[in-house]
């Protein structure tokens, strides 16, 4: 225990950065998912065609790679650029890699999950509100996006919770997170099995807490649908 407690707020610290990095991506992620649904269910073939080649492109990668992809692509592509302005070199922070990349790669199955959120939203409750004289923007805030959330809260609960898990990958990139701190005091006392149980429990913690906060959502969109 005296070891652990001498490594724990190291690994605390980390933990608050996994949160930060989770939280961020999950934001991009929104945005990502909620214009990859509108772009499937647009009248725009194009539009179709490009977020069908994103899902299907990032359900096919597994997610490692696509970290490790985006990470050293990126470095490439923008000291390429940079160069070509005159520019020194630029260090891609590792932070901002790992936001980047499990935003983009779950925005994908954001898509997917707020797709099928609209698709279950009644037509009468959508034809109603433009009879009421709503504009369509109107229709999608008021009527459409309210709707849409109790459908797609369970989908994307479950894509919150594999979310939190899959900040992990990120510290294979160098970000000190709570998992590539455990590694450093594995590595310093010759336990890693230890500290990597401590991180297990802490993630255990994280999901537990979200696990609270999707059944209180769960329970705030489903007043006057159905019994809590």
């Amino acid at each position: 225990m005296s070891i652990i407690a001498e490594y724990l707020p190291l690994i605390l610290k980390g933990m608050l950065l996994t949160v930060e990095v989770a939280v961020l991506s999950l934001l991009i992620a929104i945005l990502l998912g909620m214009i990859g649904a509108l772009a499937k269910l647009s009248k725009s073939r194009i539009a179709q065609g490009i977020a069908g080649v994103y899902t299907t492109v990032i359900r096919g990668i597994p997610d490692l790679v696509m970290m490790v992809l985006i990470f050293f692509g990126g470095q490439i592509i923008v000291n390429d650029i940079g160069e070509k302005l005159g520019l020194d070199y630029i260090d891609v922070s590792p932070f901002v890699a790992g936001v980047l990349t499990i935003g983009f790669i779950f925005g994908a199955y954001m898509t997917e999950s707020f797709r099928g959120g609209i698709l279950a939203v009644s037509r009468g409750e959508i034809e109603a509100g433009y009879a009421f004289g709503m504009t369509p923007l109107k229709v999608f805030l008021r009527i459409t996006l309210p709707a849409m959330v109790r459908h797609a809260l369970p989908g994307f609960g479950n894509n919150w919770l594999v979310l939190a898990k899959t900040t992990a990958l990120v510290s294979v990139i160098g970000l000190q997170d709570m998992v590539f701190n455990a590694g450093l005091a594995g590595g310093s006392t010759r336990k890693p099995f230890t500290f990597y149980c401590v991180v297990a429990f802490l993630f255990l913690i994280i999901t537990g807490i979200s696990d609270v906060g999707l059944r209180w959502l769960d329970k705030r969109y489903s007043v006057g649908v159905r019994k809590g």
